[in-house]
Formats: C-alpha cells, sequence, structure tokens
C-alpha cells in the first residue's frame, strides 16, 4: 500500500530532515505548516492544511534546547483543537528520559513531567526509540510503541564481518542492554565499572571480563559527551583488545563530544539519525532509522503487530 491517503505527516522545526524520509518511505508528502518566532523568542506554529478526521503523526525530537518539546506540545494541541481523529506523537529521541526516578532528595522526575504535559495536549499514541529507562512506557495512560535501535544497528554490524568479538557495557547500568547483544550474537561479554565525580565526569574504571585479542562492540543507548565511552575504549585497548568500536542509538553529543572521539583509540562509532549532527566526525557513521518508523507507522493504521519488526 504506497498511498495512505487518511494519514498525514508533520515535522517539527528540528525534524524536518527525518520526517521527509518518513514521508517518502509512506508515499506521502509532508504536510504544510507555518513556524512564526516572534522577537522575544516566543513562537506560534499551524498547519496550512486541514487535518479534520486524519490520522496525524507528529514527528519531533525532543533533544536541546526546549523549543522541541514545547513546540511538539504545540502542535499536538493544534492538531485536536483542528478536530484531527488521532494524534500520534512521533519522538525518535525522547528528551528528558535520563530523569526518570528520585535518584537523590528534592529533584524532579522529568521524563513523568513530560509524559503528563504529552497527554494534557492531547497525544493519543507514542512512537519513540531506545528509551533511557524502559519503565518511562509505564508513565504514559495511552499507547506506547517502543521501538529498538538495534533493527538498523546490528545488519550493520553484522555487515562488517568480525571475527572473535565481544559485547560490552560502558557502565553497570547498561548491562542488561549489553547482555541481551551478547546472547543474540551468542558472543562474550564485557562489563567496564566506573565511579563519576560529578555528572559528565568519571573518575575511575575497571574493566569485567575476557578482552584479549577480541574486537569490541560497546552498546549504548545514548552518547552525550563521549567521555566514558572514550575512557572504556582507551582501556580496553590498553588491556589487549584488537578494536573497539561504539554503537548507540543517540548521538547526544554535546560539550567536546567529536573531539573526544576524534582523540580516542576508537575505530569507529555508530549511531541512528535520531537526532541531527552538529559537526562531521571521520569516526562516526550514521545509519537512518525513518524506513524503520515508517514501516511502524504503516502496520499501526492497518492495525498490524509491529512485534515481528524488532531483533531485541
Amino acid at each position: 500500500m504506497s498511498n495512505l491517503p487518511e494519514i498525514k505527516v508533520f515535522a517539527g522545526e528540528n525534524s524536518q530532515y527525518i520526517a521527509e524520509s518518513i514521508a517518502s518511505s509512506l508515499g506521502l508528502e509532508l504536510g504544510k505548516k507555518t513556524f512564526t518566532r516572534f522577537s522575544d523568542g516566543e513562537f506560534v506554529t499551524s498547519f496550512d492544511e486541514t487535518v479534520r478526521g486524519e490520522h496525524v503523526f507528529i514527528v519531533q525530537s525532543t533533544f536541546p534546547p526546549s523549543d522541541n518539546l514545547m513546540e511538539l506540545l504545540l502542535m499536538i494541541d493544534a492538531a485536536k483543537r483542528a478536530s484531527a481523529y488521532k494524534v500520534i506523537a512521533v519522538i525518535p529521541y525522547f528528551g528528558f528520559a535520563r530523569q526518570d526516578r528520585k535518584d537523590k532528595p528534592r529533584v524532579a522526575i522529568g521524563a513523568k513531567l513530560v509524559a503528563n504535559m504529552l497527554q494534557a495536549a492531547g497525544v493519543d499514541r507514542i512512537i519513540t526509540m531506545d528509551l533511557h529507562a524502559d519503565q518511562i512506557q509505564g508513565f504514559f495512560d495511552v499507547p506506547v510503541d517502543h521501538l529498538y535501535g538495534s533493527t538498523v544497528l546490528i545488519p550493520y554490524i553484522k555487515s562488517l564481518g568480525l571475527r572473535d568479538f565481544a559485547i560490552a557495557s560502558p557502565d553497570i547500568g547498561g548491562a542488561k542492554r549489553a547482555n541481551s547483544w551478547a546472547k543474540y550474537f551468542d558472543s562474550g561479554l564485557i562489563i567496564c565499572h566506573k565511579t563519576r565525580i560529578r555528572a559528565n565526569e568519571v573518575a575511575d574504571m575497571k574493566v569485567i571480563g575476557d578482552v584479549e585479542g577480541k574486537n569490541i562492540i560497546v552498546v549504548d543507548d545514548m552518547i552525550d559527551t563521549a567521555g566514558t565511552i572514550c575512557k572504556a575504549a582507551d582501556m580496553l585497548m590498553d588491556n589487549g583488545a584488537a578494536s573497539v568500536r561504539a554503537v548507540a542509538t543517540h548521538a547526544v553529543l554535546s560539550g567536546k563530544a567529536y573531539e573526544n572521539i576524534e582523540k580516542s583509540k576508537l575505530t569507529e562509532v555508530i549511531f541512528t539519525d535520531s537526532i541531527p549532527q552538529k559537526q562531521p566526525c571521520s569516526k562516526i557513521k550514521v545509519l537512518p532509522i525513518a524506513p524503520m518508523f515508517a514501516d511502524t507507522i504503516r502496520n499501526i493504521y492497518e492495525h498490524k503487530s509491529i512485534s515481528d519488526h524488532f531483533l531485541m
């Protein structure tokens, strides 16, 4: 089914690149909208075509700045007020997901607050990918389709034809994710144990597992400053690894991340395009996720299962 007449796909300002690919994969034109910013920084967004009775899919990753989240909320509200039949937020990168619990006194649970705001705006469904914490799905009282970046990342790893390789987690918190990859590949599992001085700064790191002579794939959901992943790679190479690659769904890449990756002993870092790249980097490989999201949208519209499309 190349054309889905009751579906309309719209994009937030900073997610045009992926929304256009999703719409193209569905055989649709991207919906028309107007974004106007006032001199004080406030902005308004409006649809330039009817959405009455339509399934409206709004594509917007909510990476910083918070304007991206606010724009998504305004677009959901606008679609509901324009009598859309269903409003589905397509959020490849779900911002504030690292704030999934109270890990110290007197802090907000940001992920729950975002869930509340999306529902208050009137969203009917969420499609997202590789949440930092799986339990965030339970913060919503509407359906959440939680996709996995491994669907596009694993085929690329297979294409490398690596021999004698192992899967590694950059920290204890990611051990479950890395273990799933290790089971899939029937490979060894390595865990890097780190201690932090403060947020985004690693004090010390130790390695647990057989490293010698291995081609190692370090698996994570996101890479921010790249401090942890680069320190892990350097340590693994110093302990006798043949090569170290990093795989992560979301390229947050803030601060000196690009510089850290270039200077590290990493052979390659593989991301999806859930977040656009800020600058080029010779060690970074970016894989498109639009076909996976388009396929999910088509199956949701046609009331088909989406579970068969995900490797883990």
